[in-house]
């Protein structure tokens, strides 16, 4: 008899608990917001305010609410399987419109972290492809605002809209410790939120690896295990043979993004400014961002445009696609006759090369829960 007693609890228990989920229907369904009971530890040193924030900040990254029509969150451009970037070459907005660029991953955006938490306000590093914002927070706002993205051209509007669904004034009032939603809030808690996804448990920083005098393989001598022959093959080309890393910059325990702006040679006549657009100076015509390579072999297609499916494609163009063009970077040029410079790498060269950018990838990062999206469909 106890037994059955136990059961019918347990039932109403979980009848109680889906009452309380705020259903709301969208194109691809109705959806319930399914929260863990104990607060995820975005930032584990940090006070439990800070991980509710950032707990908010998931909730709203996810919400299509955010579009003016319901139809696409921050989330329908940035996957977490893909390390938050999408699987397309252009991805598409509210009204299914296609983006002018390619949608790049956020991730490992902050290096460094202040007592526990990184300073949104303080930092400065350059985002999109062409640089042209350098603080988080504000990151948010022009994906939300922009006519073919999200469509909320009005931004004022968008508090109201979150204060009449039901568990927001909720949320609020456990990050912030008011119920008040104001824009400042909202992009706080996002930029919080994505500040936190960190992918830092791929076998290659599991390697451990460093530079010495002959640029091989460094660090802990055990760790060498992790890597196969091949793989340290195509590490030893990325450092030397192909100097890769001038460009991508590996850093003992951890890669940094690098912050330059180069022409690789993809057009020779230019179809896109990109930080030329931004800086009013012919000299950045068609150069973009340096992007990281934690991923990067989840994260195709490849460049601003999305206009390379595969890795193998990524490497074709350096071996032998490489266009002139006039602010070709010095690496690719042949600036006396005006020519670009051909890498002509070799088939197993290309095979070590991929091999090694696959070390990179973070299945812990794109599988982590506390990544994922909150809304379940019934």
């Amino acid at each position: 008899m106890k037994k059955y007693i136990v059961i019918v609890i347990l039932l109403l228990g979980t009848v109680i608990h889906s009452c309380k989920k705020d259903p709301y229907p969208s194109s691809s369904g109705t959806f319930y917001l399914d929260l863990p009971s104990t607060t995820y530890q975005y930032y584990p040193s940090a006070g439990d305010s800070v991980n509710k924030i950032a707990t908010l900040g998931r909730v709203l990254f996810y919400d299509t609410r955010l579009s003016i029509n319901n139809a696409v969150s921050c989330g329908s451009c940035h996957k977490q399987q893909f390390a938050f970037a999408d699987n397309t070459a252009l991805s598409k907005g509210f009204e299914d419109r296609l983006t002018k660029r390619n949608s790049p991953p956020i991730q490992n955006l902050f290096s460094t972290i202040f007592q526990g938490v990184p300073n949104i306000k303080q930092a400065s590093i350059n985002l999109f492809w062409d640089g042209r914002e350098t603080n988080i927070a504000n990151l948010i706002d022009r994906p939300i605002s922009n006519h073919v993205e999200m469509g909320i051209d009005d931004l004022s509007k968008l508090p109201t809209k979150l204060a009449a669904v039901s568990y927001y004034p909720q949320l609020f009032t456990d990050a912030y410790g008011s119920s008040e939603i104001t824009n400042d809030k909202i992009s706080n808690a996002i930029a919080l939120f994505i500040s936190s996804i960190q992918a830092k448990h791929s076998r290659f920083d599991q390697a451990n690896l460093s530079l010495d005098s002959n640029v091989t393989l460094g660090g802990n001598q055990s760790n060498f295990g992790i890597f196969s022959p091949e793989e340290q093959h195509g590490y030893t080309l990325f450092m030397t043979k192909y100097n890769c890393a001038s460009c991508h910059h590996i850093i003992t325990n951890s890669y940094s993004q690098s912050e330059a702006f180069i022409d690789a040679g993809l057009d020779a006549n230019y179809t896109d400014l990109g930080r030329g657009v931004i800086t009013n100076s012919t000299l950045d015509n068609g150069k973009f961002k340096v992007p990281s390579l934690h991923n990067v072999a989840l994260t195709a297609p490849y460049m601003h445009d999305g206009r390379f499916k595969t890795l193998e494609e990524v490497i074709d163009h350096y071996s032998t696609g490489i266009e002139y063009s006039p602010n070709l970077n010095v690496m690719f040029a042949d600036t006396t006759n005006k020519q670009a410079r051909q890498m002509n790498i070799s088939d197993a060269d290309k095979q070590a090369l991929v091999a090694f950018l696959k070390t990179f990838t973070d299945y812990q990062m794109i599988s982590d829960p506390k990544f994922s999206n909150p809304f379940k469909t019934k």
